[in-house]
């Protein structure tokens, strides 16, 4: 499939999806997301990682504004927006089976700030920042903003982000437990490569049960969590990678895993 919106790259079990509308910092126009929910779907079929990243000096700027001008403010039904249209690309994101990783290369505002945080992994190069944007065009946070912020940085930062609507750097951002690392720019392709790159040489069997247990954490008590532990554990140790990294570990050589 050819896609206007976006690019996408496949190499070592590693697929590169990159926001390719650099002339507005990559906003997320209505053809972008449907381009973005299909190469999506399309290469978590047959990827060991998933890296989403933005083409030139930003990651995203969020919701295209253009759309609600063109279309005019009375036409323009954002809730319908966020239903049909942002809803499905967002939990396709977010319930991936094999380990995702924004890879924030600039700006990442509004809509495409919480759009990077639904992947697992938030690497950004140490320009770049994040900005809740929403109230300063008479919005809340959305996009999943209101689901992530709380359950990663905790209810004040949180809030201050969301009312003030101030950029967090990305140094700050990985202080707060925000992102996963921020990166000199002048390394960060290489470094983003060769975390996806480790990645998908990973137990991407592991890592799918890994991603559902903790997912549901913040959700269960003691009891059940330990419950639920078991279970994927159980199903974890009768896969062929858990053989494998047992072999090589024995043998004292890299192990060779399948996602088997």
């Amino acid at each position: 499939m050819s896609y206007e919106t976006i690019t996408v790259a496949e190499a070592d079990g590693v697929a590169t999806i990159t926001l390719n509308r650099p002339e507005v910092m990559n906003a997320l126009s209505a053809q972008l997301r449907v381009e973005l929910l299909a190469a999506w779907r399309t290469v978590e079929a047959r990827a060991r990682c998933i890296v989403l990243t933005g083409a030139g000096r930003a990651f995203c700027s969020g919701q295209d504004l253009q759309d609600a001008m063109t279309l005019g403010a009375g036409a323009f039904d954002l809730g319908r927006v966020l239903a049909e249209e942002y809803e499905p690309l967002l939990k396709a994101i977010y319930d991936c089976p094999v380990p995702t990783i924004a890879a924030v290369n600039g700006a990442a505002a509004g809509a495409g700030a919480n759009l990077a945080l639904a992947c697992d992994v938030v690497i950004a190069c140490e320009s770049a920042s994040f900005i809740q944007a929403f109230t300063r065009i008479g919005l809340i946070p959305d996009a999943g903003g209101t689901y992530w912020l709380p359950r990663q940085v905790g209810m004040a930062r949180a809030m201050g982000a969301a009312l003030f609507a101030e950029k967090v750097s990305a140094r700050q951002a990985v202080d707060w437990g925000m992102i996963w690392e921020a990166v000199p720019d002048e390394a960060f392709a290489a470094h983003v490569a060769a975390r996806a790159g480790a990645l998908a040489a990973g137990p991407t069997a592991a890592y799918r049960l890994l991603k559902q247990a903790l997912r549901v954490s913040p959700g269960n008590g003691l009891e059940a969590q330990l419950t639920l532990e078991a279970r994927l554990q159980g199903e974890a140790g009768a896969t062929a990678d858990f053989r494998e990294g047992v072999a090589a570990f024995l043998e004292k050589r890299p192990a060779r895993f399948t996602g088997a």
